[in-house]
């Protein structure tokens, strides 16, 4: 079989000519429902969450952004996640971030302060 450029699979006969080979997609079988929840649904949003290190060590809550981040870094150290080591001189570090964010209760109260230590892979050559 070969592909031509639209990625469509095809197929010889035996005169040489080519026929493309016709495959039919598959359909989900289940109904389609909108779901209605009702007047008392509720969604706790908070937009307060850090976009990087230097707000949430500036923020009100810096303590409890500063704790969340020995956690992730202990947990990191604990599991063996990476190791450090000297970079050969003809590649680049992929850099990292962090992320926060503040988990909720279902009542909207603040359950606990959350960081990750986040590689950013896309940055890969």
């Amino acid at each position: 079989m070969n592909n031509t450029p639209d990625h469509t699979p095809v197929i010889r006969d035996s005169d040489e000519n080519i026929q493309p080979d016709v495959i039919e997609l598959r359909r989900s079988k289940r109904a389609r429902t909108s779901k209605e929840y009702g007047a008392e649904y509720v969604v706790n949003t908070l937009e307060e969450d850090p976009s990087n290190l230097k707000e949430a060590l500036s923020s009100l809550d810096a303590d409890l952004w500063q704790e969340a981040i020995n956690d992730e870094m202990e947990s990191l150290q604990s599991n063996e996640t990476w190791n450090l080591v000297k970079l050969p001189p003809c590649c680049k570090p992929i850099c990292c971030k962090w992320v926060f964010k503040k988990k909720l209760k279902p009542n909207g109260t603040v359950d606990k302060y959350k960081s990750r230590l986040v590689a950013k892979g896309f940055r890969q050559r």
